[in-house]
């Protein structure tokens, strides 16, 4: 058995940071739901803070978000939507509560009313569709936007903490601006489902989704056999995992599936939604990633973006709602990846950064702020030993069989569900 290292080259012969971008405005903060709300902004600003500790963003002047008109948003969300949430925001609407909630999904617990919710979630949208343009333009060939990654916002519902689609608007962007194959791929733990659906009959974007089981989370969807309908048959690929999974096992199904694809769809851009609730002290959620493992995600899709896209490389944020020990570490490693400034893993954080976090901690609803870390690591392993095709290979050491059966039945699902529609052989694992 062959033993492969996930991490790919660090340093890898893409863009630097003069050729980079980070997409950031303090208005991001608005974002802010109820008290106890999981998702807190609290999560970005100490992201920025971390980052700027360790030099990530030494001699980088951050590009603010664009400021959109309704039109920007209606390529993805109807009027009547955008009016509403406007309105609720401005305490101007005229729909009772329960109505509110069942025709646009706003008020209910996951998505709270707050004011300048329009205004904020805007704000959001701009910030992704200002890396689109940026990357477009060729000024840049890669850029961030922490504060993106809205997933599941659908064309007239909140849903999952997600009002506007910034991915979904920002890839209309740029299909409307001369790309006509945009590659989507979203780890966070939650499916990909807005971005999947506003999609799932264009062949012209493959969205591809590595998430916990939709039987074991919401939103329920995601399965292996969504692959994209009529002409776009193959262009959606999910790739559901059971509870419990760990670095190996996540990225021995990363390496078994998402190559492949971008192999056999060439996409000119690759964008990465970049959510941190697969974590393992993630609150919200199931699967057991470390940082290392999420790290070496980051820059398994960089490399991808260099093998296909000539760097162009657009990076969101997304879920990840341990907002104090885990989001600002695996965002901070990507903003590096994006800058092509490597934090090591065993990077020490300063006392400065972790006596200001510990402060926030003891503010922040106790579910959601275990204290922070004092590296930029887990510890994790993430050396994954490659799918061979053969669901009966014995695990290495420390994963045990049921683990890699629940695991490898996943790949083959999904193997079998898209790779015969893109001409590729299902049980051979050089494809």
């Amino acid at each position: 058995m062959s033993v492969a290292d996930s991490v790919g080259s660090e340093q890898s012969p893409g863009p630097g940071a003069d050729e980079a971008a980070v997409i950031w405005s303090e208005g991001y903060l608005s974002y802010k739901w109820a008290h106890t709300h999981p998702m807190n902004p609290v999560r970005l600003a100490l992201t920025v803070s971390l980052a700027q500790s360790l030099g990530v963003f030494d001699d980088v002047d951050p590009i603010p978000p664009l400021e959109l008109d309704d039109d920007a948003l209606k390529v993805v969300h109807t009027a009547d939507y955008i009016n509403a949430v406007r309105a609720v925001g401005s305490g101007t609407a005229s729909l009772s509560g329960p109505l509110l909630e069942r025709l646009f999904g706003l008020g209910d617990a996951d998505n709270p009313i707050f004011d300048g919710m329009h205004e904020a979630s805007r704000l959001l949208v701009g910030g992704t569709v200002a890396a689109a343009q940026a990357i477009a333009s060729g000024s840049v060939r890669r850029a961030v936007n922490i504060g993106g990654g809205m997933h599941h916002a659908m064309p007239a519902r909140a849903a999952g903490f997600c009002v506007y689609n910034d991915c979904s608007v920002a890839i209309k962007w740029l299909l409307a601006n001369g790309f006509d194959r945009i590659a989507y791929i979203d780890i966070d733990a939650h499916h990909g489902d807005g971005v999947q659906l506003e999609f799932i009959d264009d062949p012209r974007v493959m969205t591809v989704s590595l998430h916990q089981h939709p039987a074991t989370l919401w939103p329920g969807t995601g399965w292996s056999t969504e692959v994209g309908d009529g002409a776009a048959a193959g262009a959606s690929v999910n790739l559901p995992l059971m509870p419990g999974v760990t670095d190996r096992l996540w990225l021995r199904s990363f390496h078994s599936v998402v190559p492949s694809m971008m192999e056999a769809f060439k996409p000119q851009i690759l964008i990465s939604q970049c959510g941190a609730d697969s974590h393992r002290a993630d609150p919200l959620t199931d699967l057991s990633l470390t940082v290392d493992g999420q790290r070496a995600a980051i820059y398994a899709m960089r490399d991808l973006a260099d093998r296909y896209c000539d760097g162009r490389w657009l990076t969101v944020g997304g879920g990840g709602y341990g907002v104090i020990n885990v989001v600002p570490r695996i965002w901070t490693h990507l903003i590096a990846a994006t800058l092509g400034r490597s934090v090591d893993p065993s990077t020490l954080i300063g006392d400065e950064w972790l006596d200001g976090a510990r402060t926030i901690a003891a503010q922040v609803h106790s579910d959601y702020s275990r204290p922070p870390e004092t590296t930029m690591s887990d510890g994790g392993d993430v050396n994954y030993v490659a799918w061979d095709g053969d669901t009966g290979q014995v695990p290495p050491e420390g994963i045990t069989e049921k683990a890699q059966a629940q695991t490898d039945r996943s790949i083959l699902a999904t193997r079998r569900a898209v790779f015969p529609l893109h001409g590729l052989d299902p049980e051979d694992p050089r494809d």
